[in-house]
């Protein structure tokens, strides 16, 4: 048995077991949930403490949807503050931007609600408890965000990162715009996950945890070897002053928005880029799933109406004459 395995044995092994289920508290199941977590959700701990200070000595089987329920409230209406420096009396400034997110507020209700799930798998529940957060809808979120580059846009930006001080910004754009794959995932890729004679690249970590193979399309190869072979563990986009690091990418690829005259663009937009692109060109909502790396079609149902007017153009320009 691993470490791993050895340390969630061990947690859960110490706590109650029936019929001292129901004393359990939330914040000895944190502990156990925390031991098994596995996941590569860096925010997880801050998160799960959230709970721990909010509920922590309460009892799992004390614990109900109202409660829950008018902890996000709370959570939902106070306002998110940032600090900003300190003023010239050495005091913390404190900004506000407004209220939270609803897609935070929901991974909040996750977060306790795979605890509940986690203790009632484990049996550390009593016989018959059910997981509160079943009882609480999820806030709705509006990600309809559906900002791509217009074919002028593409072609102005490609040219104007042609140009830039950092030599793989117009591979990194290019990569983007052709795989749809997100920013952290290009960053973290080596050499060795490179295979140009199969023209793929290997995601080793994606944001759901999954590996994912990237198809390399041949404008990508060409510009992967202009640039040279590099050791297998290089990064493909290294930092040029902090070498074994990936580069900070915000300032080259913003500066280049702004040269190639974009408004309302940032870098997660040339993965909404993509999608949009195989949509327009006959891809099905599953297709542009695969391509993405989503599960589920739900995060991918922003583009049907582009693959709806792909139909209605296909079926004009084919059956069209019917009946005229």
């Amino acid at each position: 048995m691993n470490e791993k395995n050895d340390t969630v044995t061990a947690v859960v092994h110490d706590l109650p077991r029936a019929p001292n289920r129901g004393n359990l508290t939330l914040r000895e199941l944190a502990d156990a949930y925390m031991a098994a977590f596995t996941g590569r959700d860096s925010t997880r701990p801050y998160t799960v403490g959230f709970w721990v200070r909010e509920l922590g000595d309460r009892r799992c089987v004390d614990i109900d949807a109202d409660m829950i329920a008018d902890v996000l409230d709370r959570y939902a209406a106070a306002p998110v503050t940032k600090y900003a420096g300190k003023d010239p009396n050495g005091q913390p400034i404190l900004r506000q931007f407004g209220r939270r997110a609803p897609a935070t507020v929901n991974r909040l209700r996750s977060v306790i609600s795979g605890i509940l799930t986690f203790a009632q798998r484990k049996r550390l529940t009593p016989r018959g408890w059910t997981n509160p957060c079943k009882e609480i809808a999820a806030e709705r979120v509006n990600n309809a965000r559906r900002r791509f580059l217009s074919t002028e846009e593409r072609e102005r930006l490609l040219h104007v990162s042609r140009l830039s001080k950092w030599p793989r910004l117009y591979l990194l754009v290019l990569m983007a715009l052709t795989t749809g794959a997100r920013l952290g995932e290009l960053l973290a890729l080596r050499y060795r996950d490179l295979d140009l004679v199969a023209g793929t690249a290997h995601l080793r970590l994606t944001k759901n945890g999954e590996e994912r193979v990237l198809p390399l399309v041949a404008a990508v190869i060409t510009e992967i070897k202009r640039h040279g072979k590099g050791e297998p563990d290089r990064l493909l986009f290294e930092s040029v002053r902090r070498p074994g690091r990936p580069m900070r990418t915000a300032k080259a690829f913003n500066s280049a928005v702004r040269d190639a005259h974009i408004d309302d663009f940032r870098f997660h937009d040339l993965r909404h880029s993509c999608a949009s692109y195989l949509a327009q060109n006959g891809a099905t909502l599953l297709e542009i799933a695969d391509v993405l790396g989503h599960k589920t079609l739900d995060m991918v149902r922003r583009y049907a109406h582009l693959t709806v007017q792909h139909k209605a153009a296909l079926v004009t320009r084919v059956l069209g004459d019917i009946g005229s």
